[in-house]
């Protein structure tokens, strides 16, 4: 069945999701955070395109962007293909690492917009990662409160401010209690959200289970092909990530991210 095109903003303006292929991570450090926010920057220079807020969780990124002087295909493909080089040249990987097809909504009010960025930045407190969402080190929020972080200017927050107020002083208190706000909005879903990351104590009966009659100090030990088999059903558990469970299992992170 062909896909549908994607619906065509009026505002220029998009909500994006950019996810993991098998929901696999692709944030690991700071490093690969920091590289990801570069190419954002080089990406949104080269194009014209407006920031407006992000987020980078383990395995997905969230943007709030205006198209530039290209499509947004285009940029998308310009951020993608240049943070998988990167990916590959440091872990020594191949392969698809995101999904294919990037999801997106249209943001058309003033509205609108000022959910997408609340609900962007709440995206780590809703997965149970930090309580407040300015403790979250990977997304605008802390710009937008005024704290310096890096890459500098790279979100556009004036903008969403004006919208508040022509005072700067009111503006920056009104949006902080908007931001804060509990609220049940769910704009673009986001199925991550829904499941909270596992402790070690409770990924262990489910890598257990998967296992099956193998042990899991023995899966280190197995063939080639059968291991990478298993690794692969172990890196699609839901809220547990790659590092963690080359932890329990006792094996390189490379050979989860290779399998």
């Amino acid at each position: 069945m062909p896909r549908q095109a994607r619906k065509k903003s009026i505002s220029g303006m998009y909500h994006i999701i950019l996810r993991g292929a098998n929901k696999q991570e692709i944030f690991h450090d700071d490093e690969d955070c920091m590289r990801f926010l570069e190419t954002i920057l080089k990406c949104k220079n080269s194009s014209s395109t407006t920031i407006y807020a992000y987020c980078l969780m383990n395995n997905h990124a969230h943007l709030l962007l205006k198209e530039g002087n290209e499509e947004l295909s285009v940029t998308m493909k310009r951020i993608g293909v240049r943070f998988v080089q990167y990916y590959h040249w440091k872990y020594n990987t191949s392969g698809h690492l995101f999904q294919d097809r990037y999801k997106s909504e249209s943001v058309e009010t003033n509205l609108s917009l000022l959910r997408v960025v609340r609900y962007i930045h709440q995206n780590p407190v809703k997965a149970g990662m930090v309580a407040k969402v300015d403790e979250w080190k990977w997304s605008s929020c802390l710009e937008y409160y005024g704290r310096a972080i890096f890459p500098y200017e790279l979100v556009d927050y004036n903008f969403i401010f004006e919208k508040i107020s022509s005072d700067r002083a009111i503006a920056l208190e009104s949006f902080k209690v908007f931001n804060e706000r509990v609220h049940n909005d769910h704009c673009l879903e986001d199925e991550d959200n829904q499941q909270k990351r596992l402790s070690d104590d409770e990924a262990r009966p489910y890598i257990k289970e998967l296992l099956g009659e193998i042990a899991i100090a023995q899966v280190k030990s197995l063939p080639r092909e059968q291991r990478n088999l298993v690794l692969r059903q172990v890196k699609v558990i839901r809220g547990l990530s790659v590092r963690q469970a080359a932890r329990i299992l006792g094996i390189s992170p490379n050979l989860i991210y290779r399998a």
